[in-house]
């Protein structure tokens, strides 16, 4: 039985799927045979195969994957490796690359309750590359940059998706007296190194907690199934769950944990500690909302006279801790079974589990670690030959690899090599190709500057910028290039089009006022500063030049060619001297 299998079965849940005619087929319902490999996806995974120095498989065989969380329609995920034993060079390491291959995308997750979750099958088959490195990265920056390394390559092919959830690391981590932990779901590459740092403290933490669980001679007979009523002694309490539960015929019991006392509210990682996932656990196996433990009383409406006389119920010593849940009977039964099964594991160390990633590199319990007997072959795809013919014209129709394609840009636009590397790496070189074409006024290192160091200053200001496509930044820069507006108003119109997508740059201009200044409007600021400082001026003649530039732009804010402004106010300068 495999285990995670088992543990979807467990929670129960009904799973509905949304398909809508225009997207999804009679194979997405189940309905229907797959059809055979897309002919267009295979090459594609050859051509990565091929660039990691992998070695293509003769034949390619369709394997089944046992996969019951619902996204799936049958239950299972069509899998086919492509190639075997390549590497990736990632800042002079040489990377082992295990296995490229190729798989469907599941179902998009729309929406969940404790009792149902909803997929829509819209995105359910669409061609997935996995790639499998080896085991051989050694610390979280060398994580960052092999993740790195392996979406240059990708992004080389101009085959894969780009944006947010298009790329999604997952990674297998495991320490020293550990335990291998797959974390999923990572989709940002900035936090891929984060992601593997705090399941490292995790770890370390949780190895520290078994330690002192040693040195407390507990053992796992010490942790016993035990469960007590507590309904009586905490009816009448302020707690807004207790009280809820109570009023639904529900109950509350609890269970001591022997030897456990502070060790609860040890924080494993930012915002997650040990009672955190113990809550997770009771919150899967028992469906409950979580857990009350003793390293968090009094509180949540639970007062010290009903800790204490929970903990006179339970037999507790000053050296245990103990867990309560509010709900139904059987909920908190299974609850409390999963919390003792947890309590059981921290005297190993730390479990083997698959974990989903937060978005701030955290990590959560998803479910157990699948077995090892979860895959078997597809019946209904025929196997696939790859003939060397096929192999040769692909190897002939590479793709130039990022370092090469970068001196070329760099020699091209006359780029610094360090912005050429940058706008390779970034999702936006053929947007760059496309821009300065058209727009031949614009110089091709302020156009690179933006799209890669200002795009990245925009994101870390939280701006959506991945909102943002491909006409609107090209629709930018060629009203630059028309003169409608200044290349210093370029980020103010950016931002205004990430929180407007719906929009052109043209109503952003007009929206946010940044049109270009005619000649006779630029005049009359430019005669207002200059007789605001008019003693300044006549004392320093030409040499104001300087100062009245800076003054007349920061009243302009971006709507005035600066090569302008400085032929007006030159101009208006000589006539105020003379």
């Amino acid at each position: 039985m495999d285990p995670a299998a088992l543990f979807e079965f467990n929670k129960g849940r009904a799973i509905n799927y949304e398909a809508d005619p225009e997207t999804t087929c009679l194979v997405e319902l189940d309905e229907e045979p797959p059809h055979q490999l897309n002919p267009e996806a295979v090459d594609i995974a050859l051509t990565i195969s091929l660039l990691l120095h992998a070695r293509p498989m003769d034949e390619v065989h369709v394997m089944r994957k046992v996969v019951i969380d619902g996204s799936n329609t049958t239950g299972f995920q069509r899998t086919a490796i492509i190639s075997l034993n390549g590497k990736l060079d990632a800042d002079g390491k040489e990377i082992p690359i295990q296995q490229i291959s190729l798989e469907e995308d599941a179902g998009r997750k729309t929406g969940e309750d404790q009792n149902a979750v909803i997929f829509r099958l819209d995105r359910l088959g669409v061609p997935l590359i996995e790639i499998a490195t080896g085991p051989v990265i050694n610390d979280a920056q060398e994580a960052g940059r092999v993740a790195l390394a392996i979406g240059q390559v990708l992004r080389a092919t101009k085959k894969v998706k780009r944006g947010l959830g298009s790329i999604r690391q997952d990674l297998n981590v495991s320490i020293r007296d550990g335990a291998l932990i797959e974390i999923k779901g990572v989709q940002e590459l900035d936090l891929v190194s984060k992601a593997v740092e705090l399941e490292v403290q995790r770890q370390t933490t949780l190895l520290q907690i078994r330690d002192e669980l040693r040195s407390r001679k507990i053992k796992p007979a010490d942790l016993k199934e035990d469960y007590n009523d507590l309904t009586s002694l905490v009816s009448q309490s302020e707690s807004k769950i207790v009280q809820s539960a109570l009023k639904q015929g529900g109950t509350v019991q609890g269970v001591k944990l022997a030897g456990f006392a502070g060790l609860l509210k040890k924080e494993l990682m930012p915002g997650i500690r040990l009672g955190t996932e113990m809550a997770k656990r009771a919150a899967f196996w028992g469906r409950v909302g979580g857990v009350f433990h003793s390293d968090e009383l009094p509180g949540h409406g639970i007062s010290q006279a009903e800790v204490d006389a929970i903990a006179g119920k339970l037999e507790c010593h000053t050296s245990d801790a103990f867990v309560l849940i509010a709900d139904s009977r059987e909920n908190v039964l299974d609850g409390l079974r999963a919390v003792v099964e947890r309590a059981r594991e921290a005297l190993v160390g730390v479990p083997e589990e698959t974990r989903t990633a937060n978005p701030d590199g955290t990590t959560h319990y998803m479910r157990p670690r699948p077995g090892a007997a979860r895959m078997y072959p597809e019946t209904d795809v025929p196997p696939v030959q790859i003939s060397s013919d096929r192999i040769r014209q692909i190897g002939d129709n590479l793709p130039r690899m990022p370092e090469e394609l970068a001196k070329e840009i760099g020699s091209k636009y006359d780029i610094s090599p360090k912005l050429a590397a940058q706008l390779v790496n970034s999702e936006y070189v053929d947007t760059f190709g496309e821009i300065t074409a058209t727009a031949k006024d614009i110089a091709p290192s302020f156009v690179a500057t933006v799209l890669t160091e200002s795009m990245r200053s925009l994101a870390r200001d939280r701006v959506p910028i991945e909102s943002l496509e491909d006409t609107h930044l090209k629709d930018i820069f060629r009203l630059v290039a028309e003169g409608k507006t200044a290349k210093e108003s370029v980020l103010e119109i950016l931002k205004w089009l990430a929180m407007h997508p719906a929009a052109n740059a043209a109503s952003a201009i007009d929206e946010l006022n940044l049109g270009m200044m005619g000649k006779t409007e630029l005049k009359g600021i430019i005669s207002k500063v200059l007789e605001s400082h008019r003693s300044f001026v006549q004392k320093n003649g030409a040499k104001a030049l300087g100062k009245m530039m800076n003054l007349v732009m920061a009243e302009v804010r971006g709507r005035a060619d600066p090569r302008l402004v400085t032929e007006l106010l030159q101009a208006e300068l000589e006539q105020a001297r003379g």
